[in-house]
Order: structure tokens, then sequence, then C-alpha cells
């Protein structure tokens, strides 16, 4: 008899305390694979296995690609690698970002829904943005189980706010209950394995696929969905929409994945960077404007000197502008676009 016995866990800021004390809830021999994929910088040492193994005797590791999935262990996504599921063993790759991290939580999700279905049990954790906000509807799409740790719980509540708003979660659960639940679920039977739509079905595989570093122009994402008005923020390419059930997302030919709110949130981001760019054009060249107008007038050239020092005037006034803009534009608080009634926080 099938158990939910494959547990997967994603969270961002906050997470690292979280996956301590759910690990150190959990009973030693646990009849599970546990595993995990915290949001970190590709240059920080991976440091949360060692974390794990002093607060639970269940063995931790970072993943190694092709190694066997085996009850009662724990699996860390490496840094800047992607950590995915297939039946019977694991898979370390390169593939693009998704949500701008690598590690990220969806591919993980994903693959796991896919390889393992109703097995899978899902937790999304302390974030910002939501990511894994996808991967967890698939995970409940193939009948699996979605918990959410409860955003008044949470350090950072965006990425369980997200999950609860969007999939039907099953539990949402302070963090101190969460050990316990999976303790508990982990010994029941799995569920009824779900019928999926061919074209979901397909969708699937070809993502696992882009994550798994095979061709992703070869794959030709754009027959899972339509074409964008948005360019990818890191190639420039077309971005393609992609739907899981209403959770609206995107991807492009090269393989970058993101949400609807990271993309907003990288748009917003690039739109700084720009103003950024055109303040530091305005001001050079009004450095070299006074520059020239000091020139001439050592020269004696003072009415050729006076038409520089004028247009330098005009050029700052436009920089003046430009960091006005900068100041009104910000950085977007994705927290500001839920409506009242729906914050959870």
């Amino acid at each position: 008899m099938e158990k939910q016995n494959i547990i997967v866990m994603g969270a961002s800021t906050g997470g690292f305390e979280a996956f301590k004390k759910i690990v150190s809830d959990l009973p030693p021999d646990l009849d599970a694979a546990i595993f995990i994929v915290w949001h970190m910088a590709p240059t920080i040492r991976g440091v949360l296995p060692h974390v794990l193994s002093q607060v639970n005797s269940i063995p931790a590791a970072h993943a190694v690609d092709g190694e066997p999935i085996v009850m009662n262990r724990i699996y860390v996504a490496p840094p800047d690698h992607h950590m995915l599921l297939e039946p019977g063993h694991v898979r370390v790759t390169r593939g693009p970002k998704e949500n701008r991290f690598r590690p990220a939580v969806d591919p993980l999700f994903r693959s796991a829904a896919y390889a393992y279905q109703s097995r899978v049990v899902g937790v999304i954790l302390s974030g910002a943005l939501d990511d894994g906000t996808s991967g967890l509807w698939n995970i409940k799409y193939r009948g699996g189980k979605a918990i959410a740790q409860d955003p008044n719980d949470s350090q950072v509540p965006s990425m369980p706010e997200s999950a609860i708003r969007q999939v039907d979660v099953d539990y949402t659960v302070p963090l101190a209950e969460i050990g316990p639940l999976l303790t508990r679920l982990a010994s029941e039977p799995a569920g009824v394995k779900k019928q999926v739509t061919m074209k979901e079905d397909e969708k699937t595989k070809a993502e696992i696929k882009i994550a798994a570093d095979d061709d992703a122009f070869g794959i030709n994402i754009l027959g899972y969905g339509e074409l964008s008005p948005f360019a990818c923020p890191e190639c420039h390419g077309v971005l393609t929409l992609l739907k899981d059930g209403n959770i609206s997302r995107f991807r492009c030919h090269t393989g970058h994945a993101y949400s609807a709110d990271v993309l907003l949130e990288t748009i917003t981001e690039k739109i700084e960077e720009s103003l950024y760019s055109a303040i530091r054009g305005v001001d050079e060249s009004i450095m070299l404007l006074n520059h020239l107008g000091d020139h001439f007038a050592e020269a004696n050239h003072s009415a050729l000197a006076a038409r520089y020092f004028q247009q330098a005037q005009k050029a700052q006034q436009r920089s003046e502008l430009v960091r006005k803009a900068v100041l009104l534009q910000g950085q977007m608080n994705m927290e500001d676009l839920i409506p009242p009634d729906e914050d959870k926080s």
C-alpha cells in the first residue's frame, strides 16, 4: 500500500528557522523522504543539511544527481541547482532560473507531483512573493496534499498567503503543528490518483525537461500557452503566458519562468535601473558641458562659455525631473495590491 511519504517543502526568507523547527519535531524513524528547497544566493555555502543533522538523527545532505530516493532521508537542494524528482531517483540540474531563483520551489513541487502524484505532500513556508504556488497547485491537481504555514505565524507571509489565496490547500497551520501533521500524514495511505488532461500532462513534462536543462527552444513552450506582449527581463525573449487552473505565469523560449507577481516586481526593478541609467547619462552631460564652459571661459570666449553653462543648467533641470520619477516609482509592494478582505497578514 502506497503512503503519503514523499514530502516536499519550500521557503525563502524565514525558511531556515522554519526547516529547523519542523525537522526537530519529526520522529527519528519517520518513514518518508523529505525534499527541501530554500532560496539562497548561489555563492552562499549550503549549511542547511549540517544544521538539520544536529536537530534530528534523520540523515540530511545535499542531493546528488542520480542518487536513489530512500525513506527516512532528507534531501536538500544544493546552492545554484534545481532539485527534481523522477521515479526512484533525484535529479540535480542547472536549468534556467524560475522566479529569479535556482534552486526554485516550483520545479521541485512540479516534478514531485508528476512522478509521485497522490503520494506527495507539499509544504509552503515563510517567504516573499509567490514561488511554490504553481507547484503546489500541481500537487493538488494530481491528488496530493497541500499545506501552508499560517501567514500570521510566518516571518514573511507572502509565499503562504499566495498559496492559500490561489490553491485549495488542505491545511493552514502554525509552524509548531507542521512536524506532527507531517508525521501523521506520512503514515496514512495515499489518496486516489486523479485523472489528468493530456495537455496538462504534456505541459508539465515539458517544463520538467526545461528545469532538467534540456533544450528549452526545442521543447517549444509556446505550444502550451499563448504569446504575451511581455519580454523576459533576463534574456529579452518573448514570454509565453501559461495557465495552472486560474494561476497565470510566464516562460520564455530559453526557459526562464516567472509568476505574475515576480514578473511585475522584476519589471519594476528594471524601470528603476533604467531611470538611474538615464540620471547617470544626464549627470555626465552636465559635467562635460560645465567642463567645456570652463575651457572656453579660460580662453576668453565668454559668449560661447555662457551657452555651454546655459545648456548645463537645462540638463540639470532634466536630471531633477528624472530623479523625481525614481522617487515616485519606488519598489512596488505586492501586499498593497491585495484587497483588504483577502489580506491574511
